[in-house]
């Protein structure tokens, strides 16, 4: 699968040094890995640890790790979790390794579509596809009797209705964390506008049309948040719903099977989805569509990279995938959907379809301009347009160190 075109909080650990009645095979090189914390790496790490001498380090700063650890020699971690928006440093780095070689020997029951090619070579196995999409209180609208959202416009005139009820804290969740989820939710909605980051030049096209509506979209969204949506991640979000607080959000797939999960949900059987919410009329979803999976760090042994490889395939197999079905969408032979992955799928297949967030350094650098600066519209500290600039204007200083422009 070609990258152009594929349509969180705390560290956790997870260990197998003994343990593997349910894996096909005994695993004897220590291998480890570093991914994201969220339930469908717990699920694929726990199966790894099945087979021994294996351990995980699960955490939402994942991202920040990662390239220094995969370029130390040897490499702190032989597996890392990453996706298409995380790939790119240790691509450019050189810090991972093809997979071809071992793909031939050990993953003939691997599918074609988790066979992730960049420049020709596998580079990654994928294991999942990730969107945002709107989740909300099916009860909540149905009682208020609002229709389901299918428009920005109308999230926010059902949020008016659900403040006005007072049926929950607050009508909207959203990961608008500063920094990175910040910048994220910038970006889809300027998608989501039609807007183009940069241009063939890798010069920044961000003071648009589309630039200022996204953030005046964004604005609108704040009156009806908590007011602590700053430091409100993936996670924050998820335990909203799980709490009864809120009654909508734009959150990741991947997060929805915790709102009917009895041991921690207060809303089981309540939570359904649909497709993320368009902007304009006819237009895609204001979402990206991402793959998670797994690479091989290259300043490691054969013998590790073996290894790592057939944990790999262990770990992403159909006893796991029926084992964990609800915890994403799968692109794992024996995935079933159920009414939670109803929203990432008609995200997946709308027309015109979402972006696929685009795994190159230029949109890695506007990623992080953009979330040091985005916070600066919604708090009135500066107007639409001096943010906008202020986003270029970081983003031209980060190319030209990287060599994407001349100075």
């Amino acid at each position: 699968m070609n990258l152009r075109t594929l349509i969180l909080a705390g560290a956790l650990s997870v260990s197998g040094t003994v343990s593997y009645a349910n894996c096909a095979y005994k695993n004897d090189t220590p291998v480890s890995m570093l991914a994201a914390g969220f339930e469908a790496w717990k699920a694929v790490a726990n199966a790894m640890a099945e087979c021994g001498n294996f351990t995980a380090e699960l955490d939402q700063e994942f991202r920040k790790k990662q390239p220094a650890a995969f370029a130390a020699t040897p490499s702190l971690y032989q597996i890392g979790g990453v996706s298409n928006g995380t790939i790119t440093p240790l691509l450019n780095e050189g810090t991972i390794r093809p997979l071809d070689d071992l793909v031939e020997k050990y993953g003939q029951h691997l599918s074609p579509n988790q066979l992730i090619r960049i420049d020709g070579k596998i580079m990654a196995i994928a294991m999942m596809v990730n969107t945002q999409n709107l989740q909300y209180r099916r009860d909540v609208l149905e009682d208020l009797d609002i229709p389901v959202p299918q428009t920005w416009e109308e999230v926010l005139a059902a949020a008016a209705k659900i403040r006005e009820a007072g049926v929950v804290d607050y009508p909207l969740g959203a990961t608008m964390k500063s920094g990175w989820n910040l910048a994220l939710e910038f970006i889809n909605l300027f998608y989501g506008y039609g807007g183009v980051f940069v241009d063939d030049n890798n010069m920044p096209t961000v003071n648009t049309d589309a630039g200022i509506k996204a953030l005046e979209t964004m604005k609108a969204t704040t009156e009806f948040l908590d007011p602590e949506y700053l430091v409100s991640d993936s996670t924050y979000v998820q335990q909203q719903f799980q709490q009864g607080k809120i009654a909508m959000a734009n959150l990741w797939a991947s997060r929805a099977g915790a709102s009917d999960d009895e041991a921690e949900s207060q809303v089981v059987g309540l939570v359904n989805s649909t497709a993320a919410p368009r902007v304009l009329d006819g237009g895609a979803p204001a979402t990206t569509i991402w793959w998670d999976g797994a690479v091989i760090a290259r300043n490691i042994t054969d013998e590790q990279a073996e290894a790592a490889f057939r944990l790999i395939v262990e770990g992403m197999d159909t006893g796991m995938v029926e084992a964990n079905n609800d915890a994403a969408i799968w692109l794992i032979p024996g995935y079933v959907p159920n009414r939670l992955a109803q929203g990432a799928i008609e995200t997946l297949q709308a027309q015109p379809p979402a972006v696929s967030y685009p795994s190159t350094s230029a949109m890695g650098l506007m990623h992080t301009a953009t979330g040091n600066n985005v916070s600066r519209f919604l708090t009135g500290s500066a107007d639409a347009e001096t943010t906008l600039k202020a986003i270029e204007s970081d983003y031209l200083i980060s190319a030209k160190e990287a060599g994407l422009i001349p100075n």
